[in-house]
């Protein structure tokens, strides 16, 4: 089944809104936000964004040295706390260490990740990709459930991307086990879990007064594509072949900055209240892929199988059989 409120709203903010647009007389004092791979890229802005309106955030971070390198001056390092997604008893450890020194948390944020890497297998024989955004990702908002649920208006952002249009779960061989790895197939198969991860969410924490949203964060160069050669960036259209930026990149692709807004925009929009549950993109509610024009359907849109409330609750239930079956 697919929300009624799939499409877009009036939100006043288009795919060049910056960070300080967004949270423009949003106040965040007292707030308590985590955000994951908040030190590099598009998450160091969603973190430094937050901080400026006022929010206390915790950073998770695989490479304490380096984030408290990036975060100098916007979070204090006590604030950087280790945690490796590719570890799931380095989640639990973070997840026991932040409900030990914080009784409540008001906004999560999921946005790290790995993007179209080499074939990698973690314990378990389990695919990295699937694995770090998405399982483990998974098992840090299980185990923050319960606390997010004590603040009324607490709200999840899990970050997809426009490659979920890939391929929607592939139920038979999640972890490539039968198939041979395809590092597209894999990663669009993890961000169309990562969207289906805050559907799901947000059916069992609405009653509650707590709301999930998915972000397509836009096309945005970052530290994410460094597994992708020049060839593979020209083919897929975001750089000529002298390496300059392609016309698609001029027009749709955004800053870090810009890349932050959308993300900020479902965890502090008022607009939003009650429409949880929804997969969002350039600061506004996604249109179904159906509604978009076909010429860029490979870009914009979010596609059924990734907001499909069926479809979210058999993967958080596979997903947790995973976790509990070690």
């Amino acid at each position: 089944m697919i929300s009624a409120v799939q499409k877009p709203i009036n939100s006043g903010f288009t795919n060049k809104s910056e960070t300080k647009d967004v949270l423009k007389n949003i106040d965040l004092n007292k707030k308590i936000a985590i955000v994951t791979g908040g030190y590099s890229g598009i998450g160091l802005e969603t973190t430094k964004a937050l901080v400026a309106a006022g929010a206390n955030v915790i950073i998770p971070a695989k490479r304490p040295e380096i984030a408290n390198q990036n975060l100098c001056g916007v979070v204090s390092e006590d604030n950087v706390i280790e945690m490796d997604l590719n570890n799931l008893n380095s989640v639990k450890s973070f997840t026991n260490s932040f409900k030990e020194n914080f009784n409540t948390l008001d906004l999560l944020i999921n946005n790290a990740g790995i993007m179209a890497c080499p074939e990698t297998r973690i314990e378990n024989n389990w695919e990295s990709q699937f694995a770090i955004n998405h399982i483990g990702h998974f098992l840090l908002t299980n185990e923050l459930m319960g606390i997010m649920a004590d603040v009324k208006g607490s709200r999840f952002v899990s970050l997809s991307s426009s490659a979920h249009s890939i391929t929607s779960i592939l139920w038979d061989d999640i972890h490539f086990q039968k198939n041979s790895y395809d590092k597209w197939m894999a990663y669009g198969q993890s961000k169309t879990a990562c969207s289906l991860m805050a559907i799901e969410f947000n059916s069992r924490m609405k009653d509650k007064g707590v709301e999930g949203y998915a972000v397509h964060p836009g096309g945005i160069i970052t530290p994410l594509q460094r597994h992708l050669q020049k060839a593979e960036m020209v083919a897929l259209g975001w750089m000529d072949e002298d390496g300059s930026p392609s016309e698609l990149a001029k027009n749709f692709f955004k800053s870090p900055n810009q890349g932050a807004s959308t993300t900020l925009w479902c965890a502090t929009s008022n607009d939003l209240n009650g429409l949880g549950g929804v997969f969002c993109e350039d600061c506004n509610i996604a249109k179904r892929k159906s509604e978009v024009d076909k010429s860029l359907q490979r870009y914009f849109g979010v596609a059924d199988w990734a907001i499909d409330t069926d479809e979210a609750s058999k993967l958080w239930d596979i997903t947790d059989f995973m976790i509990k079956n070690l």
